[in-house]
């Protein structure tokens, strides 16, 4: 009978560590590859063996087969998958945006390699992106990503899957908003150019001789840069409140991942 109890209790325990590794390898910022494996899986340890503590276990349904703990481990992953993959959308919408603004300025061969995303983007996209960690972090956005792993096991229970016709729309609806953020956080300095690029065309009808866009390719970096710099305090502000809502979306899409 104890072992039994024994047995059922570290089933639970493994279950909860599943959700929340599953959550951690992909939340920002703990999916950065700066911050090394052994310190993020003990951060998710620590993380379940708290959670663990911390819920009703009485209403859970456990049973001791290799069956059961395969089938509703994957249940976890999954859960856990969604919950940390969806608050990456704002940040590749950032990142987008950073691509766009490097295009415009004619750093598109400046790229570097982006250890968050493991991809790689132009100085600006980079520029943006860290930007907008630094204030996720400001706001506590990486004590946010854990409150909201430990509140999906009041709402979401263990071994109860996720996965609705709600959840996909909710899901696709969110990732279309990486280009609406990325075209809105870009436009400034997309209108800017545009501009520039008329003036470029009259100069170049008007001096024929003149090679234009070499000689203004210069100009435009500047241009950039300054417009940039001046535009920082507006990109943090929008930035933050993208956040912050970000994070209200992830309270509303575990609430209805029961559905």
């Amino acid at each position: 009978m104890i072992l039994n109890v024994i047995v059922t209790e570290w089933v639970i325990l493994v279950l909860i560590t599943m959700r929340v590794i599953a959550a951690m390898v992909v939340a920002p910022p703990y999916n950065s590859n700066t911050i090394p494996p052994t310190a993020r899986f003990f951060i998710a340890l620590i993380i379940a063996y708290l959670t663990y503590f911390s819920i009703d276990k009485s209403t859970i349904n456990i049973q001791i087969s290799i069956g059961f703990i395969f089938f509703v481990g994957i249940k976890e992953i999954i859960t856990g998958l969604i919950i940390g993959f969806f608050m990456n959308f704002v940040f590749y919408g950032i990142s987008y945006a950073g691509m766009l603004i490097g295009f415009d300025m004619g750093l598109t061969m400046a790229n570097v390699f982006n250890p968050a995303l493991e991809i790689e983007n132009n100085v600006i996209g980079s520029l943006l992106l860290y930007l907008s960690l630094l204030i996720f972090i400001i706001i506590n956005g990486h004590h946010y990503v854990i409150e909201a792993v430990v509140y999906s096991f009041k709402v979401i229970p263990i071994g109860k899957y996720p996965v609705n016709e709600w959840l996909y729309n909710y899901i696709i609806k969110q990732s279309g908003m990486i280009f609406v953020i990325a075209v809105k956080i870009a436009a400034p300095i997309i209108v800017s150019f545009f501009l520039v690029n008329v003036a470029e065309g009259i100069m170049a009808r008007v001096v024929p001789q003149m090679q234009v866009f070499f000689v203004t390719q210069p100009l435009r970096t500047m241009l950039g840069f300054l417009i940039l710099v001046s535009i920082i305090p507006i990109y943090t502000y929008v930035i933050k409140n993208l956040l912050r809502h970000t994070e209200t979306s992830l309270l509303e899409l575990i609430n209805q991942m029961i559905r």
